[in-house]
């Protein structure tokens, strides 16, 4: 017969001997290695087809610069000429912007009006653009307006009048 005593001792380890326990203490110190071990690998997900972008249409107008890129434009001349040693875009663009928000309405008009200018004719070229796109659409579109699955659905309807009149 087994002791009480015996019995509470087996029950805290489990039902394992005093060695075993032992040894699960040992093991649970050291430090673990992930090299043995292996991590765990995160499940891959089902990829979506990535939504792919329409194709830029190389004739298409730029759009125009702004009364502050104007601006920075000559700006930007001038800067090189004042520090030729300066090489970072980054630094060409702050002084630039800083030097714009110093600038009072007056003196930013000229730039303004040029680009006023640049965006009229902008809005030009892009009517021009947009008719010869219409157009180029329309020759693609000489059949009907309709779509082929309503010019299929006509055709099996009709078929079905050929059958009803063929049974008569």
């Amino acid at each position: 017969m087994v002791s009480a005593s015996a019995y509470f001792a087996e029950m805290k380890t489990g039902g394992r001997s005093k060695g075993a326990a032992k040894k699960d203490t040992k093991e649970a110190l050291k430090p673990v290695d992930d090299r043995k071990i292996g991590k765990r690998k995160v499940a891959a997900k089902p990829s979506k087809p990535k939504a792919t972008k329409a194709k830029k249409d190389p004739n298409k107008p730029k759009r125009p610069p702004s009364a502050f890129f104007v601006f920075l434009e000559e700006f930007r001349k001038t800067f090189k000429k004042e520090n030729p040693n300066v090489k970072a875009v980054s630094a060409v663009g702050k002084a630039g912007g800083e030097k714009w928000k110093s600038m009072s309405a007056a003196e930013k008009a000229p730039y303004e009006a040029k680009a006023a200018k640049k965006k009229a004719e902008y809005e030009k070229l892009m009517n021009a653009y947009n008719k010869k796109q219409e157009s180029s659409a329309d020759q693609g579109d000489e059949g009907s307006e309709r779509s082929g699955s309503e010019v299929h659905d006509e055709e099996e309807e009709s078929d079905h009048d050929d059958d009803d009149e063929d049974e008569e």
